[in-house]
């Protein structure tokens, strides 16, 4: 099937609140629209996550990041290093990311892919997407998009087919207060990003 097709398909179904899976450079991710609050419950419904666990912000680009969240000189060297690529970072983010998706806390969890299907998936949507990884809650998540069917079957609006390349789920790096924090170790280390700062 033609790529641009299948963007449609995807589109129609986000359109409609439904959730889309997709494969990223990690793990299979599940995604809908970050602004659409109908889209949002019915994730934490197929996912079964408690209401308190808040989603990523997945871009199609870093020159995004600024429109979303606050990043000083700090943290543009951490994202200019590292993205796009398999990290997570969380910053204090603007107001025009609903509160919901950051439970009122102010703070957003930010991922740029390091694959060009999912960069341009969301150029071509035009609109940031919140993505957890492919599962049940609790449950490891999915690598192929067949697993994904499996998991959920007609509970997803358009499954991309496809593999995830790695494996292994981002590494997440708190960047909201004085100290770089890991959340999560993933394929990128607190060395590496020590490094570079």
């Amino acid at each position: 099937m033609h790529l641009t097709n299948e963007f449609e398909f995807a589109k129609k179904a986000l359109d409609d609140s439904k959730v889309i899976a997709f494969p990223t450079e990690t793990v299979m991710g599940l995604g809908v629209y970050y602004n659409d609050f109908k889209a949002y419950k019915l994730l934490n419904e197929i996912k079964g996550r408690p209401e308190d666990k808040p989603y990523t912000l997945m871009l199609g680009s870093i020159c995004d990041i600024q429109e979303f969240a606050y990043a000083s000189e700090r943290d543009l060297k951490i994202i200019k290093t590292f993205m796009p690529g398999a990290i997570t970072i969380l910053l204090k983010s603007r107001s025009n990311v609903p509160s919901y998706v950051t439970h009122n806390t102010g703070v957003i969890g930010i991922r740029v892919p390091d694959i060009k299907l999912v960069q341009d998936l969301i150029k071509f949507l035009g609109t940031p997407l919140l993505v957890p990884s492919a599962n049940k809650s609790g449950c490891k998540p999915a690598i192929t998009s067949y697993e994904v069917k499996e998991t959920f079957g007609e509970e997803l609006g358009y499954v991309f087919e496809g593999d995830a390349l790695g494996g292994v789920p981002s590494t997440i790096v708190d960047l909201t207060g004085e100290q770089v924090k890991i959340v999560r170790e993933g394929p990128i280390s607190l060395k590496d990003i020590e490094k570079v700062l």
